[in-house]
């Protein structure tokens, strides 16, 4: 069983309080400190490297971005936080997930439980290679992420486009974009995912990727790609 040793800093210690409570319910998570001063959290994690890190964003001394832009290795991270502008910065970072207080248990669960299972996938493949599993055609399957060109919403479905094969999965656009927000992709259209990564460049109505497809982009999307540029 994947157990994650974990690591929570946030300066406000009700809050440190309510994250040891929530992380002694997840079997999947191993919490071996907990830090109220951003630079202590940071000598420590030089010195004992962690898989997962509850951070908060506004702290005395150090953002938890600066924290973990400054770690010399890359765990796993979920941002708890209060500050509502600084999610894009976030996932920039590739984090996990991105919660805002106050965070109900569940919520905090389903988060954990992603990078429980992100561990989980990655421990499987020895180069290290990003890949998604998912359900289709009632079997479970596998795919590179640097194999995926885009994702295309149908509906109540969603369509895999990959360089090699597609998918068609029963799932909605904004379930599968919550789901892996974390591993960079971002919606350029009501009805197109794509890996930031990805992008080559972009007009006023498409967006190029480096595969060479072009795709269309949406009014109210542009700034996601602005972002990401």
């Amino acid at each position: 069983m994947i157990r994650l040793k974990t690591v929570c800093v946030d300066d406000e210690l009700p809050s440190l309080k309510l994250l040891k409570e929530y992380g002694e319910m997840v079997p999947g998570i191993e919490l071996i400190r907990s830090f109220s001063n951003a630079k202590e959290a940071i000598a420590f994690l030089e010195k004992t490297k962690v898989d997962l890190l509850l951070l908060d964003i506004r702290m005395p001394g150090f953002t938890g971005l600066e924290l973990l832009q400054q770690l010399s290795y890359k765990p796993l991270c979920i941002f708890i936080t209060a500050d509502l502008n600084s999610a894009v910065q976030a996932y920039e970072l590739d984090v996990i997930d991105y919660l805002i207080k106050p965070v109900p248990f569940t919520r905090f669960e389903k988060s954990v439980n992603k990078a429980i299972e992100y561990k989980r996938f990655t421990a499987f493949n020895d180069t290290d290679e990003k890949i998604i599993m998912f359900k289709s055609d009632y079997m479970i399957q596998r795919m590179r992420l640097a194999d995926i060109l885009w994702i295309e919403g149908l509906g109540e479905y969603i369509k895999l486009v990959g360089r090699f094969k597609n998918f068609t999965l029963l799932q909605r656009m904004s379930e599968f974009a919550e789901q892996y927000a974390y591993l960079g992709f971002i919606r350029i259209h009501k009805s197109y995912l794509v890996l930031a990564q990805d992008i080559e460049s972009y007009s006023s109505s498409t967006v190029k990727l480096k595969s060479g497809h072009e795709l269309p982009i949406g009014r109210v999307y542009k700034q996601n790609v602005r972002l990401r540029g």
